[in-house]
């Protein structure tokens, strides 16, 4: 997995990149021009598979965006129940919170794929 935004208050502690095992859901119409990815997973440390339906590469996990005024946050991560042993991944959904309440701040301007 890669840390797109390490200022995210829901990501900053993550480091640049990570392993997880989990079950990562696809976004089906994602786009990047509306939301701001902040953890995609790294297709080339994959084995090829075939359930895969990305053509260009990009398989974003977490991201944040506006709603009018209010605040979205998703995560694909939390499938798999080993997950939720992982402090770093309850204490990302409980920045997230914290971020959707207008507790913290940050940028979730969108950003292209490279």
């Amino acid at each position: 997995m890669i840390n797109e935004d390490p200022a995210f208050p829901a990501t900053k502690h993550f480091p640049p990149a990570l392993a997880l095992t989990d079950e990562f859901y696809q976004a089906k119409g994602f786009s990047r021009e509306k939301s701001r990815v902040l953890l995609r997973l790294d297709l080339s440390k994959m084995p090829n598979n075939p359930g895969v339906h990305t053509t260009n590469g990009d398989f974003p996990l977490a991201w944040a965006k506006m709603y009018g005024k209010g605040r979205v946050f998703y995560s694909s991560l939390g499938h798999d129940a080993k997950t939720w042993d992982n402090p770093d991944i309850y204490h990302m959904y409980f920045e997230a919170i914290r971020w959707a309440l207008g507790m913290t701040e940050a940028d979730v301007t969108p950003r292209p794929w490279r």
